[in-house]
């Protein structure tokens, strides 16, 4: 399930100004109000907007994080970009670790052509979406799968990335403070993720821009400690000071939406 540009506009602009009247959008985009609608009921149907009498408004900041499904169809060009720039920073037979999250499980689906793999992960995603070549070997922990997400955690999941020294560890957070504190929805997300980030050669952090300044309640680790940081387009002025850091700029690289995946350093 992917969203249109449209739907993405119509997102934004509940971000930004709050209700949404349905006769209103149907002038601004020269459509239907059958049309929009049906966008809003998809648009709700997928948690990014709630119902309203006459139209539509944002969901703030939940406590908890949005079903999976609904964040894979969040960004897919940003995600589409930061997946094939890490792609190409990886070669083949090299040993990996995947946190949880939609953009990680990107990173492995613009991996799946490459060979020998050794794959250390909590992410059935990312497993599944690795498991086509033959040649690569996949860890996963034990323990009950968290549905719908998909994934597993728990200090079995932490006790997993601990066991193993891989070259790389890519892993997402749910946001990302102005003073570069590192943010997820879950104490236990945070536990797997620090786990992974310490048991590897070189960190990636990949995160579109939309996780900058996005709350969630558990907080730990710092943007710093990445290796490197991978976004889909520079940080906005809230976060100029901290990426003007001397340690924090020279790690940055930028995966251009739309580009042929190589992206660049910023």
């Amino acid at each position: 399930m992917n969203i249109t540009p449209r739907q993405h506009e119509i997102v934004d602009r509940a971000k930004r100004g709050g209700f949404l009247n349905i006769e209103e959008l149907a002038v601004l985009f020269g459509v239907t109000p059958q049309t929009i609608r049906r966008d809003i009921n998809l648009l709700c149907d997928a948690n990014l907007l709630r119902r309203r009498r006459g139209g539509a408004e944002y969901l703030e900041a939940p406590r908890v994080n949005l079903p999976y499904e609904s964040r894979r169809i969040i960004h897919p060009a940003a995600k589409e970009a930061i997946g094939a720039h890490v792609a190409g920073l990886i070669p083949n037979g090299a040993s990996v670790s995947f946190g949880i999250g939609t953009t990680p499980e990107f990173v492995a689906l613009a991996m799946r052509g490459h060979e020998d793999l050794t794959v250390i992960t909590n992410n059935l995603n990312v497993a599944m979406a690795l498991s086509g070549q033959p040649s690569n070997r996949i860890v996963l922990p034990g323990g009950a799968v968290r549905l719908p997400d998909r994934d597993f955690l728990g200090p079995q999941v932490e006790a997993m990335y601990r066991d193993y020294r891989v070259d790389f560890g890519i892993f997402g957070v749910a946001g990302i403070e102005p003073d570069g504190t590192l943010l997820d929805f879950d104490r236990a997300e945070v536990l797997a993720r620090q786990a992974m980030r310490e048991s590897c050669r070189r960190s990636i952090l990949v995160a579109d821009v939309s996780k900058l300044g996005r709350p969630a309640p558990a907080r730990g680790g710092r943007l710093e400690e990445a290796d490197l940081l991978v976004l889909d387009a520079p940080p906005p002025p809230a976060f100029a000071a901290l990426f003007a850091e001397e340690g924090i700029r020279s790690r940055l690289h930028i995966a251009q939406t739309g580009a042929d995946g190589t992206g660049g350093a910023a």
